[in-house]
């Protein structure tokens, strides 16, 4: 067999196995899946944002042609609710409002987009047509859009045993400590800001097929997931009350993710439900315009910081006051989103010795809000570093010294901040010296000029990030209310002709983890990547993982691989020192040898796993056969990449479009497995934060109508709206996985946003303009430029 050279092991550009079956269109997503005899589902959903079901007639619709079946609640009365996975406290101490999550609604409507009835017939057409003639009886009621409408008095109850629309009143860190630092100050700033919702739109749409099995009992969903694990537990156990050993879940190739695809969707548990209620499968596919309401949307926060600072600029005290939207009802993961995953990253790159933070999670009348790439991170970056610019500028301080005057210090590792987390490794120096010189900071006043003589207004932009990655440990998010462990698996197949088969519980949605995780067997065991196979997405086949969210998949997922391999090693030596007359002890490995220390006495790792398979000459009283070992890995601590981006912008005065000239990004995302992928990474991260800073928006109306539900509305960054992205790194290893990786599938995205704002503040400085809400539109920036604000 062949043996790996070293050009495709750690740290090598490798190009991208996976590639190949997706650019040729071989690919097999959810929606290519057709199971024999297979009925389609359409699910009728509300035009409304809040009403009263008072009755729904289907005599109409059940007589259409190919109609097979018609559902409504009362038909799913015996079924649980969607399940929520993290509980938070109030301040008090007692549980957040965790109102029940209908499959179908039940009683009321509460957004747009909120499903009422499903129809199965032979064809998709069929089933939508027959919909159409599906009557409900609404009763309109006024709706709590805004969080600002949500918590007035009086306000419309989005749900009826909960008046107040509050989830959960939450804070962290020391109050009393943080209000002396702010008695104390020479200097205080204060900055209020609109973290703008965002609709997740990842390539592919959702999709689901339930199948049933009448000999045996055995369900099957095949579904767009980025965990499939997770959706067995909460659709089996907490829904449709299925025995794991009866419930097989499928997440095939999935073309993107983003967080939207981590959640249990209600359709999920429909096509499962109703493909057993048939006695056939049942296959559902949303199109574009179905995903912009019923996905769940990201971001949604109102937000006050306070920033207190000495006489030099030393940052003494942080206070921050954050409403965050919940939407209608409680997403897998979100109330986590904007506490243990927001809060906990608001000392940032600095060394703020106070800090305190409350949150405010609101019901509205809108799509569940949950993770979406960065998760909570964004958020936190995005306020602390606008807050920065805002406080360079209203003190005189420079924006650039002001950053490093409060630094964590590079000797300060481990660094405990104020809101719980302990920081390992990092070197926010350097990041962002290299981005400096690499951005060209230096002339950038020379270019302004040159912009102005053209007449356009010219700005550059920083932003100096951390976020945390790879959340951990079980035991800490167990007792912070996450209703899951947050370990990973990874199982390691060695054949006999040593090629090998990998079975882990992470999920790729486009990361490229064929070739990476590849990449690390072929580092560490010698094997050609050509011969290592990366099996994940089937309960049936994969020990039971957690899947992939908030960068975990390396740090966490390689992880538990690595473990694996060391056990298959352990057990090789073994074998070895039988086959060559050793001990143990004297039994050497490095890439793919086996070799008795001080001697030319070698065997390669196909040898071994021949004789482990083969076992003529085989110690077997001593060892089993085989060579297969699975390792679990229960992360230590979070990871914590970080880094500095820089935008450059330009503003047209007549038109006011805000067009990105360069970005600049250097990251610290630990021991880089693939530079090429990292810089796909980054680059398609980045792109996403430009989205958000200039772009998108999710708006609704006063009656709560989803206004920007097409992508006619809602405006996705295309190819000509983004700059060459400079991808560089800087390393500083993670002290606590065996790998050292950080993780880099959402720095991209954490922190361009304050990046791009902090660069269109800045080539408005003549117009006595301290922050523009995202997106900043040209519409926005052209009424600032003409005083029309």
């Amino acid at each position: 067999m062949n043996v790996v050279t070293p050009f495709e092991g750690i740290g090598a550009s490798v190009r991208r196995k996976e590639d190949l079956r997706f650019l040729s269109g071989r690919g097999q997503y959810t929606d290519d899946i057709n199971r024999p005899g297979q009925a389609h589902a359409y699910i009728l959903r509300s035009p409304h944002a809040h009403a009263r079901i008072k009755g729904v007639d289907t005599a109409a619709a059940s007589a259409m042609p190919g109609v097979a079946a018609i559902y409504t609640s009362a038909d799913l009365a015996a079924i649980g609710g969607i399940p929520c996975g993290w509980q938070i406290h109030n301040k008090d101490g007692t549980p957040m409002a965790e109102p029940k999550h209908p499959v179908l609604a039940e009683g009321k409507v509460r957004h747009v987009g909120d499903p009422v009835a499903v129809v199965v017939a032979e064809t998709r057409e069929q089933a939508r047509d027959a919909a159409e003639h599906i009557h409900v009886d609404y009763e309109v009621l006024p709706a709590s859009v805004t969080m600002t409408q949500a918590q007035a008095p009086g306000a419309p109850a989005v749900h009826d045993d909960n008046p107040s629309n509050l989830c959960y009143d939450w804070h962290i860190g020391d109050k009393a400590m943080t209000d002396a630092a702010f008695a104390s100050a020479a200097h205080t700033v204060v900055f209020e800001t609109t973290n703008n919702r965002l609709v997740p739109n990842a390539m592919e749409p959702r999709a689901a097929i339930g199948d049933y099995d009448t000999t045996t009992g055995e369900h099957t969903l095949f579904t767009t997931s980025q965990n499939p694990h997770v959706i067995r537990l909460l659709m089996g156990a907490f829904v449709l009350q299925i025995p794991e050993s009866k419930l097989r879940v499928v997440a095939p190739d999935v073309g993107g993710g983003f967080g939207s695809k981590i959640y249990h969707y209600a359709e999920e548990a429909i096509v499962t439900w109703a493909a057993a209620k048939l006695g056939r499968p049942v296959k559902w596919t949303a199109d574009r315009s179905e995903s912009f309401m019923s996905d769940a949307h990201g971001r949604d926060h109102i937000s006050r910081a306070e920033l207190a600072l000495d006489a030099e600029g030393k940052f003494l005290g942080l206070r921050v006051h954050t409403q965050a939207n919940m939407g209608a009802y409680l997403s897998t993961f979100a109330p986590c989103v904007p506490t243990y995953l927001y809060a906990t990253l608001l000392a940032g790159v600095y060394s703020t010795p106070a800090i305190y933070a409350e949150v405010k999670a609101v019901f509205t009348n809108t799509v569940p809000v949950d993770a979406y790439r960065g998760a909570g991170r964004p958020e936190a970056t995005y306020l602390l570093e606008r807050l920065v610019d805002v406080g360079a500028k209203q003190t005189g301080f420079d924006k650039l010294e002001l950053r490093r005057r409060n630094f964590i210090p590079t000797d300060a590792f481990p660094y405990q901040t104020p809101v719980a987390l302990q920081y390992d490794s990092g070197d926010y120096f350097s990041t962002l010296e290299q981005a400096l010189e690499t951005a060209g900071w230096a002339t950038f006043e020379q270019r302004r000029a040159e912009a102005k003589a053209r007449g356009r207004l010219r700005g550059i932009g920083i932003s100096t990030y951390l976020e945390a990655c790879g959340i951990a440990p079980s035991a800490v998010v167990g007792s912070l209310g996450a209703r899951a462990g947050l370990y990973e698996v990874g199982t390691i197949r060695v054949h006999p002709t040593g090629s090998v088969t990998v079975l882990t519980g992470t999920h790729s949605h486009g990361q490229g983890h064929e070739t990476t995780f590849a990449q690390l067997i072929a580092d560490k065991l010698g094997v050609a990547i050509a011969n290592v196979d990366i099996v994940h997405g089937d309960t049936a086949k994969i020990p039971f993982g957690m899947g992939t969210y908030g960068s975990r998949s390396l740090a966490v997922g390689g992880s538990a691989m690595d473990k694996a391999m060391d056990k298959i090693i352990a057990k090789g030596k073994r074998i070895a020192a039988h086959l060559m007359e050793a001990s143990v002890e004297d039994v050497e490995f490095e890439r793919g040898t086996f070799r008795v220390a001080g001697t030319d006495k070698t065997k390669s790792l196909t040898d071994i796993s021949l004789a482990a398979y083969v076992p003529h000459n085989y110690p077997i009283d001593e060892i089993e056969p085989g060579l297969e070992e699975t390792a679990f890995y229960d992360p230590k601590n979070f990871t914590y990449p970080g880094g500095c981006h820089i935008a450059e912008v330009e503003i047209e005065i007549e038109t006011g479009i805000v067009s990105m000239v360069n970005f600049t990004a250097v990251d610290d995302v630990g021991r880089v497995i693939n530079p090429m992928i990292v810089e796909g990474q980054v680059q398609g991260g980045v792109a996403q934060g430009i989205g958000q800073a200039l772009l998108e928006g999710c708006v609704y109306d006063s009656h709560g109508q989803l206004i920007s539900a097409s992508m006619m509305d809602y405006t996705m960054p295309r190819a000509d709206d983004l700059a060459p992205v400079s991808v560089a790194t800087h390393t500083t290893l993670c002290t606590h996985n065996p790998l050292g990786v950080k993780g880099c599938g959402e720095v991209g995205a954490i922190g361009s946003p304050p990046a791009v704002i902090n660069a269109v503040v800045d080539a408005l400085r003549d117009h006595d303009i301290s922050h523009v809400e995202m997106p900043a539109t040209q519409e926005k920036i052209w009424s600032i430029i003409h005083g029309k604000r």
